[in-house]
């Protein structure tokens, strides 16, 4: 028995490629006082992977040269020295992209797969949806009424956005890429419209679908999406910012935004939000996701990858490619 891990070997440019990586085997940790360890069964793959390998600041360190990978999982609990997790129990937390982790319980939560299977706790029941959940609720701050776009609305954060719109009585455009993609986002999602950005008419298409302008855009992408999004922006709208994957593996400075001047004209609020802000309200979200969830008013879906470890850099950049269909999860 061992403890395979991907490690960073150097930081990547552009997008990540295998040899940006070592995929290695050691000894299973032993958990120390008050300490356990988990047997991972799934690894989020998450668009903000990429930009935790770059030597930049951001909201956390980056990750060293030599260290496993860091992202959310999900797994058992196989041997504990600590009262509050027991063998069995079904957790989920930052444990990383290797087979075995040992926690001291910070920030672990403990999880029930009667309820949903275990991939679903780090997707839409995990750290996508609670950036859903609080990044439109609290930033966003929709009103019944009020038309709410998200851009990846197929994605894991985008797709839980639009359902919240639409519990809220919000209108819910999503913008994906790709005719597949929308139809999922109307017909399985549950949203009102939803613009494909692939097919050279965003501007005109997204004021079809939002022909009363748009009070809420939710931003994961950038580019050239959000320039267009932005003149389309009503007095006092919002935008929570999420992510900006369209610049993720960008080797130069992107141009933009060009229409930030629609910020100042139409006295609309930009937030940056990282999904850490609202830790000690995490188990809140939990209960309302996971109550919308058994009510049938959140579809959530996992696209999981077989292929274990040693498949990790190949499947993290489907992410990129837009090459997953719902929340992407490895399994280990």
């Amino acid at each position: 028995m061992s403890n395979r891990m991907v490690k960073l070997a150097r930081r990547p440019t552009g997008m990540a490629k295998r040899e940006d990586f070592t995929i290695e085997d050691g000894p299973v940790p032993e958990p120390g006082p008050g300490a356990f360890r988990v047997k991972i069964e799934y690894i989020s793959l998450d668009p903000a992977i990429r930009g935790w390998m770059n030597d930049a600041k951001s909201y956390v360190p980056a990750i060293g040269i030599g260290e496993v990978m860091r992202s959310y999982s999900a797994g058992i609990v196989e041997t504990s020295n600590n009262p509050a997790f027991r063998p069995g129990d079904a957790v989920q937390g930052l444990f990383g992209v290797q087979r075995y982790a040992v926690s001291d319980g910070q920030r672990v939560i403990k999880v029930d797969t009667s309820q949903a299977p275990l991939q679903r706790w780090i997707g839409g029941l995990g750290m996508p949806g609670w950036t859903a959940y609080f990044g439109l609720l609290e930033v966003g701050q929709p009103k019944a009424g009020e038309t709410v776009v998200v851009s990846a609305a197929a994605g894991a954060v985008g797709s839980i956005v639009g359902q919240i719109a639409k519990i809220k009585g919000c209108r819910a455009v999503g913008i994906a890429g790709g005719a597949e993609k929308c139809r999922y986002v109307t017909e399985t999602l549950g949203f009102d419209a939803c613009v494909d950005y692939k097919g050279g008419r965003l501007a005109a298409d997204l004021k079809a679908a939002a022909p009363k302008g748009i009070d809420v855009y939710f931003e994961n992408v950038g580019g050239e999406i959000l320039d267009t999004v932005l003149m389309q922006m009503n007095l006092f709208g919002r935008i929570p910012v999420c992510g900006l994957i369209s610049a993720y593996n960008a080797t130069s400075v992107p141009e933009g935004p060009k229409n930030l001047r629609a910020v100042l004209t139409q006295r609309l609020k930009m937030q940056g939000l990282i999904v850490f802000d609202w830790a000690n309200r995490v188990p809140e979200a939990i209960a309302q996701l996971g109550a919308w969830h058994k009510e049938g008013k959140l579809a959530i879906r996992e696209d999981v990858r077989d292929g274990g470890l040693d498949a990790f850099p190949d499947v993290l950049n489907l992410l990129y490619t837009g090459g997953n269909q719902g929340k992407l999860v490895l399994k280990v």
